[in-house]
């Protein structure tokens, strides 16, 4: 690791908020967890059971990364928890295509999905602990384009998941975009919170699609 992420520290109060949304998304996830190993035993089948566990596992990864790095009073804890806090983002990413991809997406256009979006995902959880600090703009780039990829995957979503599971899936989407807008403006009082509050209802939608509609 060459050097740490200089930490961004908040005022008491937005600092409290941060930390109870995240600590609530963090709880929140064990649930989803064991919610989500139910509903794929159901079915009695390890692709279900896999990918779903990965998609739990990475929800509380990043809930937990986020609530002890807004935790962290400890200057250089907190900036290695911040690595984490922004590595976990590549990992959730990946790991809410993944039930998609396994069991929503025919085979070969499944298969590239997952490769190339757990192999970026790869690419910047190295950026993140061994360039650190460096390369933001492409940080940013793959956080995008990540997010994108489904695009190239329409027709089939389309055609193997329910209407009411892309609305969920949609919905998701656009309260992760309206969080990251809102993130961004750094004028907008309490403006980190509001973007956890987004980021928890991205995530809760994203777990409706897949918990109900990817069968």
């Amino acid at each position: 690791m060459e050097k740490s992420m200089e930490p961004k520290y908040y005022p008491p109060e937005e600092e409290r908020l941060n930390i109870i949304s995240h600590g609530i998304g963090f709880l929140l996830s064990i649930v989803a967890l064991y919610l989500l190993i139910q509903r794929a035993l159901e079915f009695d089948s390890s692709a279900y059971l896999v990918s779903f566990s990965v998609f739990g596992a990475s929800m509380i990864l990043l809930y937990a990364a986020s609530t002890l790095y807004h935790s962290a009073k400890d200057h250089q804890k907190r900036a290695r928890l911040n690595i984490l806090d922004h590595a976990s983002i590549y990992v959730l990413i990946a790991g809410t295509y993944t039930p998609f991809a396994v069991i929503s997406l025919p085979g070969l256009v499944g298969n590239i999905i997952l490769w190339t979006v757990w192999l970026i995902a790869l690419a910047g959880i190295i950026l993140k602990f061994f360039f650190t600090g460096k390369y933001q703009l492409l940080s940013t780039i793959m956080y995008v384009a990540m997010g994108w990829i489904i695009v190239f995957a329409g027709n089939s979503m389309i055609e193997n998941l329910s209407t009411e599971g892309l609305w969920w899936l949609g919905a998701g989407g656009v309260s992760y975009t309206i969080g990251a807008i809102l993130f961004m403006l750094k004028k907008i009082p309490f403006n980190h919170a509001i973007f956890h509050v987004f980021v928890l209802m991205g995530t809760f939608s994203h777990f409706i699609s897949i918990y109900l509609y990817v069968v």
